[in-house]
């Protein structure tokens, strides 16, 4: 009786939880989707290369709005780095994007107010400034290893008036033949498909772990470690850094968190630190950029986390932001801003999106690699569909290859072409941060 009991709260606080989330989840994903179309990856590399303040403050503007997790970040910010852009630059961007975007902004909205959907963009900014210009200051960019594209030109002519690239070292993400499909299209179909295909796993752990939390830990059990200060901050860093929790799926767990009674400032640091760190990105990064920018890189978000979680915790008092956070409890009508109906719809939608796109993608990527004829490698390291898009623009950069399609649910990748080195096809897995099994 008491187990069948538990587990009705836990689906209770589980649906809640979703119902209060989706919609805005939904409208951060068509800005996502939308900035992908209109604003391709492929503009932004000019402004990355310099070694300098300007590069920085770029790298971290640009970084910001990115609905990129940390693991899609990695394979983007090395493409820039072997792209041109400087260790600073490169760092900024690496600083900023995984700890919000688009997306995670809307949500963090819905969730936690409007005092955190500031904080969130705010504080991404600064340390992404902040860890670029000492990048600048305390590390050498050195000669960079010859990327096996970065001279290779090709002449592409304008086909149905649409635009492409002339340079493979453009950094675009984009296939080299021009994908047809009206804008809109092309929008959803990465927003509600690749895109929520990346963070769905990670999203659905946050809500479950969320919900189980509110339902394990006493609304008191908290309020015995207010006045710990710093102390409380360094002891959820501790927990933060190591683990990986996409940008999107940890507002659910900080919301539930602060409601829980732990302080404004340390539901920030875990916000911070849970999406821009953990070990695998810390390995790739100090193999590619280097240790001491790793250093930098580390140093920044630790050091931020806790200069803006004491701060906050200073300036903003606790009743202030619980007063603007969505209740998760009963009923929530006090800051109900939407109609259940619609909460509902968009919970339906988000639910068979992520189920839908699920088997969906993972149809298109069997047949579509069953359609060509070609040499198939084996990659590992492959995560989401932004590592996916980085492994086929490296290769297909490589001369005598004609087209590439990766696959990270099975760890391969099929490569069309004559005339191309095995090694060089290697070298470029491997420069990208990538592990060439054969």
């Amino acid at each position: 009786m008491v187990m069948i009991e538990f587990i009705g709260r836990y689906i209770s606080e589980l649906w809640v939880l979703v119902l209060e989330m989706a919609p805005w989840l939904l409208l951060g994903l068509i800005f996502a989707g939308l900035l992908k179309v209109y604003f391709p990856q492929r503009h932004i590399d000019k402004y990355l290369g310099k070694r300098n303040f300007k590069s920085a403050l770029n790298g971290s503007l640009l970084g910001i709005p990115m609905p990129l997790c940390s693991c899609g970040v990695i394979p983007t910010g090395i493409s820039f780095y072997k792209d041109g852009a400087s260790k600073g630059a490169t760092n900024s961007f690496l600083i900023s994007t995984p700890q919000t975007g688009v997306d995670s902004i809307l949500a963090t909205y819905s969730m936690l107010g409007w005092p955190f959907a500031i904080l969130r963009p705010l504080v991404a900014f600064v340390t992404g400034v902040t860890g670029g210009v000492l990048t600048n200051w305390l590390v050498k960019d050195k000669p960079k290893p010859v990327s096996p594209f970065a001279n290779f030109k090709i002449d592409v002519q304008k086909v149905d008036g649409s635009d492409t690239c002339s340079d493979e070292s453009c950094g675009c993400h984009e296939p080299k033949k021009n994908d047809k499909r009206p804008s809109l299209v092309r929008a959803a179909d990465y927003a509600f498909v690749e895109l929520l295909q990346d963070i769905a796993k990670w999203l659905v752990i946050g809500f479950l772990l969320a919900a189980l939390i509110s339902v394990l830990i006493p609304d008191d059990f908290f309020s015995r470690f207010q006045g710990w200060g710093i102390v409380e901050i360094l002891l959820i860093l501790l927990a933060s850094v190591p683990i990986y929790i996409c940008a999107t799926g940890s507002i659910p767990v900080a919301a539930v968190l602060l409601m829980k009674g732990v302080s404004p400032g340390a539901v920030l640091v875990f916000l911070m630190a849970g999406p821009a760190t953990n070990v695998a990105t810390m390995t790739v990064l100090g193999k590619t950029i280097g240790r001491k920018s790793l250093l930098v890189y580390l140093g920044t978000i630790i050091g931020g986390a806790v200069f803006f979680g004491l701060l906050t915790n200073w300036l903003l008092p606790a009743d202030f932001i619980l007063s603007k956070v969505m209740h998760i409890h009963g009923d929530g009508s006090e800051h109900e801003m939407l109609p259940y109906w619609f909460q509902l719809a968009s919970a339906l939608l988000l639910i068979f999106s992520i189920v839908g796109g699920y088997f969906y993608l993972k149809f298109r990527k069997k047949s579509g690699m069953k359609q060509m004829e070609g040499t198939t490698v084996r990659v590992e390291g492959m995560t989401c569909s932004h590592c996916e898009a980085s492994v086929k623009r490296g290769l297909e950069g490589i001369r005598g290859i004609q087209e590439v399609m990766a696959n990270n649910n099975t760890n391969s990748v099929k490569i069309i072409g004559s005339g191309y080195k095995m090694e060089k096809v290697k070298l470029t897995i491997e420069e990208l941060g990538y592990k060439f099994i054969g």
